[in-house]
């Protein structure tokens, strides 16, 4: 059974840093598109940073130049560094990953961590 297991989230003040890690466990085969979506109260949930491959890297705009994603493949793992976080960055996080279980059928499914609360205080 495939696990998405999160950590890294807290409290910081505005102009602070926080990193994020999630680390994919269990029978894999392959892991495709991994990625960082967030969840603020009331608000939908939006895809805050995705990463293809090992450098084809995609940011929505208001994180772009602040956060960064990268995966080490070796350990199935997705990181998110965010410098320079502001009160709006406040949000539960979730990463995400597309796996593919069995070579013989090649069929991919998405999975999500647990989510881990960043809160950005002014």
């Amino acid at each position: 059974q495939v696990q998405l297991v999160e950590s890294g989230g807290g409290l910081v003040q505005a102009g602070g840093s926080l990193r994020l890690s999630c680390a994919a466990t269990g029978n894999i085969f392959r892991i495709n598109v991994m990625g960082w979506y967030r969840q603020a109260p009331g608000q939908q949930r939006e895809l805050v940073a995705s990463i293809a491959g090992s450098t084809n890297t995609n940011y929505e705009n208001s994180v772009k130049g602040r956060f960064t994603i990268s995966r080490d493949n070796a350990k199935n793992t997705v990181y998110l560094e965010m410098n320079s976080l502001k009160p709006e960055d406040t949000a539960v996080y979730y990463c995400q990953a597309d796996i593919i279980l069995d070579s013989r059928n090649g069929l991919q499914f998405r999975y999500w961590g647990q989510g881990t609360q960043v809160t950005v205080s002014s």
